[in-house]
């Protein structure tokens, strides 16, 4: 069984998320660290910091469901595909999410989001579509995932 961090509820060894909040359950595996970076001393005797700085391409950030808030999708590509496939790029795991859900492709003007036949549909600033070209701000709504379109801040 494994404990939820969030609330405490034991769940089944498989589960990706709490049965009881929908927080998503963490299992660390050593094994899948691809990379670890550790920082060098500076000449002061200091860390060196990596950069914060402005987001240069647009993104997604999951504003509420499944436990995922605060999430960040970047859309760096070409295409973005969207649903409760495990293959999907955006993989939304929540039985109101179609299994191909949705696509996000990028045209000559910038993103658009396309619904593919989904069962519930894809809204955009609580409307439903089936094609949307997204600006800045826009409020995705796919099952009961709520995410924010969101322009670089800097080109």
């Amino acid at each position: 069984m494994i404990p939820c961090a969030k609330c405490g509820f034991e769940n089944h060894e498989d589960a990706n998320f709490c049965s009881r909040c929908g927080s998503r359950l963490l299992h660390v595996d050593p094994s899948e660290t691809t990379v670890t970076y550790t920082p060098l001393p500076t000449e002061d005797g200091g860390v060196t910091q990596l950069p914060v700085g402005p987001r240069f391409v647009p993104l997604l950030l999951i504003r509420a469901g499944g436990g995922r808030e605060g999430e960040e999708i970047a859309l760096d590509a070409d295409l973005l595909t969207i649903g409760r496939n495990p293959e999907s790029h955006l993989f939304l795991d929540d039985v109101t999410v179609s299994r191909h859900h949705a696509r996000i492709i990028r045209d000559a003007t910038g993103f658009v989001v396309e619904d593919l036949n989904s069962l519930n549909g894809t809204y955009v600033n609580r409307r439903r579509v089936e094609r949307h070209h997204l600006v800045d701000g826009d409020e995705l709504q796919i099952g009961k995932f709520k995410l924010a379109y969101l322009e670089p801040l800097e080109s």
